[in-house]
């Protein structure tokens, strides 16, 4: 089976695992106190494409590595957010809200940005004024967050409501296959990709972990600075810190014709879950500690 087939099939299997974790009332508290939610919103449309052209400026990097960095920032959050965001006992919840509604915003921010990107840095290397962009896959778009993220969260949810008893017995299993599943997409990224990765790792992987660990930061810091809970902090930084890099790719290969475009994001694609897992232990960690200190009283 096509790879291309396995990879989305996996990503939806991991969504339906989270949403047999979630109920209605996990949502609808996301937009009851909305805080977290706008926060969320912010760091993701606003704070990651200025903190990505900071990064590309502070390591000068060559204007096609740049500009595809700049590219991959303006993406929206990608499907993996809400599963590590599961895996590290956080508000699944809410990274899953900003994953859809970034997703629906992206269909106006990321050409305009894109556009802007091409405008500022592009001069000379494409000729054109990135009318190309018109192409966006918008129907492709909607219809992997409909497909790899909502429609399996909902059925996952649906089964927890109408089986609860079977739910509790298998979740613990399916949470295991899950795991070993995004494992194997970590794995596929860097196999599909690894002469790209390897040829450029050097060049551009310092500047897209900065970038990764940078914008995780912001958006956990930004969150706690607002009196949120810890939980909602980590969902943000996750959906921070985690790409549509499949986006950026396809613009970068497809649209715009420029193969070195794609760099930032394939690497980024692969050095993202380098942040993100550490997230995960350290929020594990954490919640151990709570619990073990909160019985020891």
């Amino acid at each position: 089976m096509n790879i291309d087939v396995l990879l989305p099939a996996a990503l939806a299997f991991i969504m339906f695992s989270v949403g047999l974790a979630l109920q209605g009332a996990d949502f609808r508290r996301v937009f009851v106190r909305p805080r977290a939610l706008l926060i969320g919103l912010v760091g993701q449309l606003v704070l990651v494409p200025l903190a990505a052209l900071a990064v590309v400026l502070a390591f000068d990097l060559p204007p096609l590595l740049g500009m595809g960095l700049m590219v991959l920032a303006a993406c929206p959050g990608g499907a993996s957010s809400g599963f590590l965001t599961h895996l590290a006992r956080a508000n699944a919840a809410l990274s899953l809200s900003l994953t859809v509604i970034s997703s629906l915003a992206a269909l106006l921010t990321f050409p305009l940005l894109v556009k802007a990107v091409l405008a500022a840095f592009g001069e000379g290397v494409f000729g054109a004024d990135g009318g190309v962009l018109a192409e966006l896959p918008v129907g492709r778009l909607i219809g992997s967050v409909l497909v790899v993220t909502t429609l399996p969260i909902v059925a996952g949810m649906l089964l927890r409501l109408r089986a609860p008893a079977f739910t509790a017995r298998a979740e613990p299993a399916i949470a295991r296959v899950a795991t070993l599943f995004f494992a194997a997409i970590v794995v596929a990224t860097f196999v599909s990709h690894q002469h790209t990765i390897l040829a450029n790792l050097l060049s551009v992987g310092p500047a897209t972990l900065v970038l990764n660990f940078a914008v995780m930061g912001l958006g956990y810091g930004l969150v706690m600075l607002a009196g949120a809970e810890r939980r909602d902090a980590v969902a943000v930084a996750m959906e921070c810190g985690l790409q549509n890099a499949g986006l950026a790719i396809f613009v970068a290969i497809v649209l715009l014709r420029q193969p070195e475009l794609a760099v930032g994001a394939v690497v980024y694609a692969l050095t993202m879950n380098f942040g993100a897992l550490g997230l995960v232990f350290v929020a594990r960690r954490r919640e151990t500690a709570g619990v073990l200190a909160a019985h020891g009283k």
